[in-house]
């Protein structure tokens, strides 16, 4: 078993999710068998409550996982599934330990943050990484944050155990001052990671322009890195570029040289991919319309499965950030769009601006993807305007609203814990034969898509839902709980419950945003023919 450590220094936000995905696809497009494991070093459980200005997208994997979205940029680079075992935090390694103690396995001892935290963290991440040639660590945070000693600890432990099996790589900053490029910050950062008894093998210098062979040099005589193990990460205007770069400076050829491992031919399997996203023939402008678009992180998912549209199609994809509240004083920021997109999202703040760009899109016959929150929107729009339903919304929003058209799952009633208690995680979702759903899946009968709500389309209004115009075209395995719906008079309108972005992947982006990407280039394309015969005219 081989582990690849990657730890961050200076500051939070340079990369290492995109470094450690980047790493790990080339590892795997050379032959090996890899995982990744991301150790978030703070109290919460998991990343279910965490609020998105803070912490980003919380991303849900196939077992109902609630995770840091690094594990998505895992998932897509790998174009694997990972599990909760995946994401290590400070709040599982304590309940663990807790509850052994609770049970008097630790047979009296006093229980201690050496050994008995530290082991805990090396059984699980040995867990996690069972079954692989490779796995590769991704410590969140800066060293020198008191919350990641005792990881950096156990780590540091595991190699001493194993001295042969572990490379750790360090991501610093390089500043650039007056065209200068400063290493003070790297080497201060590594002296801080050798005072914990850490040697890193390679350094990822993260930096605006490619790294120059004297900041490379200076770098190498202050840290014991050798120069071949400095690897610049300079600004790209895209993170699936990033692998490329890290080959051409022959990383594959330097941790095959530590482990003394034989030689693996690498297969760039997203060349083509990439190629698209350099050089795209069209493009279209969407916009997404939410409450967190300060922090763009909140919807990377979106942004990544755009990507995967682009690198597919050659259709580049221009978002256009808008903030749901300022539609309640106008709809100029939805005038010009090529599609509108609602994601997802909890809490009524903002909700209402989202109801006026989903009428917006569906009156204008605008390109429209609705995704969880966005799902129920069209819902709640379309019961008050088609309807009639004035007053109709969700009893998230409004528990006495008199026309509860949204409304809590039967399960869910009392429950008072907020974490983990949605209906999360891989579902069935039968489709619909006959239906835009049903092309949009190739005649699939049967999908799995990931889901994160607590909410669901009453059962009492479905009906007359439907002879509003509406199709459900998509449903759970029993039939009672609404998963898709479409308009019976349109083919460029499609909501769903789940999150399909959670599954899109670069070589298999999600259906539904491939075929709202498509539609909004045909709709920009005949918004263009007009123009161009009125002015003839």
């Amino acid at each position: 078993m081989h582990y690849i450590v990657i730890t961050g220094g200076v500051i939070s936000g340079l990369g290492k999710g995109t470094i450690t995905s980047s790493l790990a696809y080339l590892l795997k497009n050379s032959g090996y068998r890899v995982t990744n494991i991301k150790i978030d070093p703070y109290l919460n459980y998991d990343a279910g409550t965490m609020n998105p200005y803070q912490h980003g997208e919380v991303f849900v994997l196939d077992d109902g996982g609630e995770v840091d979205l690094d594990l998505g940029n895992y998932e897509r680079f790998l174009d694997t599934n990972l599990t909760s075992d995946n994401n290590i935090t400070t709040g599982k390694v304590y309940k663990e330990v807790i509850e052994k103690e609770r049970m008097g396995d630790y047979l009296g001892s006093t229980v201690q943050i050496i050994p008995h935290i530290t082991n805990e963290i090396k059984n699980k991440i040995r867990k996690a990484a069972k079954g692989y040639d490779i796995a590769l660590i991704e410590v969140g945070g800066t060293v020198g944050d008191i919350e990641s000693m005792p990881f950096l600890e156990a780590l540091r432990q595991m190699k001493s155990e194993k001295n042969d099996d572990m490379i750790f790589g360090h991501v610093t900053l390089i500043p650039e001052t007056g065209g200068e490029q400063k290493t003070k910050p790297t080497q201060h950062s590594v002296k801080e990671l050798r005072a914990i008894g850490i040697q890193p093998d390679i350094l990822f210098c993260r930096s605006e322009h490619p790294l120059n062979s004297e900041a490379r040099k200076k770098i190498s005589l202050f840290t014991d890195v050798k120069e071949s193990g400095i690897i610049s990460i300079y600004n790209v205007k895209n993170v699936y570029f990033v692998p490329e770069l890290m080959e051409k400076q022959h990383i594959l050829d330097l941790i095959r040289e530590i482990y003394n491992a034989d030689d693996h031919e690498f297969n760039y399997t997203l060349m083509n991919f990439v190629n698209n996203i350099k050089n795209p023939k069209d493009e279209v402008t969407v916009g997404i319309i939410g409450k967190y678009i300060d922090m763009q992180d909140a919807y990377i998912s979106h942004k990544e499965a755009f990507s995967h549209v682009t690198g597919n199609t050659g259709i580049a994809v221009n978002i256009k950030w808008i903030d749901s509240d300022k539609l309640l004083k106008n709809i100029d920021d939805l005038r010009n769009l090529d599609g509108i997109l609602i994601p997802g999202g909890f809490g009524y703040r903002g909700v209402e601006g989202k109801i006026i760009a989903e009428r917006y899109a569906r009156e204008n016959r605008i390109p429209y993807l609705g995704i969880c929150l966005g799902f129920q929107v069209s819902v709640i729009e379309i019961s008050r305007n088609v309807l009639g339903l004035k007053d109709a919304n969700s009893t998230e929003f409004d528990a006495e609203t008199k026309y509860p058209v949204i409304d809590i799952l039967p399960e869910q009633k009392g429950v008072k814990n907020l974490g983990g208690t949605m209906r999360l995680g891989a579902k069935n979702v039968i489709i619909k034969e006959g239906t835009l759903a049903s092309k949009i899946y190739d005649g699939q009968k049967i999908i799995s898509e990931r889901h994160r709500h607590r909410f669901e389309v009453n059962p009492v209004y479905i009906k007359d839902i439907e002879n509003a115009g509406v199709i459900f075209s998509g449903t759970d395995d029993d039939g009672i709980r609404m998963e898709i719906m479409e308009l019976k008079d349109r083919d460029n309108y499609i909501a769903t419950q789940y999150h399909a972005e959670f599954k899109s992947r670069p070589l298999n982006p999600s259906r539904v945003h491939l075929y709202f990407i498509k539609k909004s280039l045909e709709y920009k394309k005949l918004k263009e023919d007009k123009l161009y015969e009125r002015n003839i005219k």
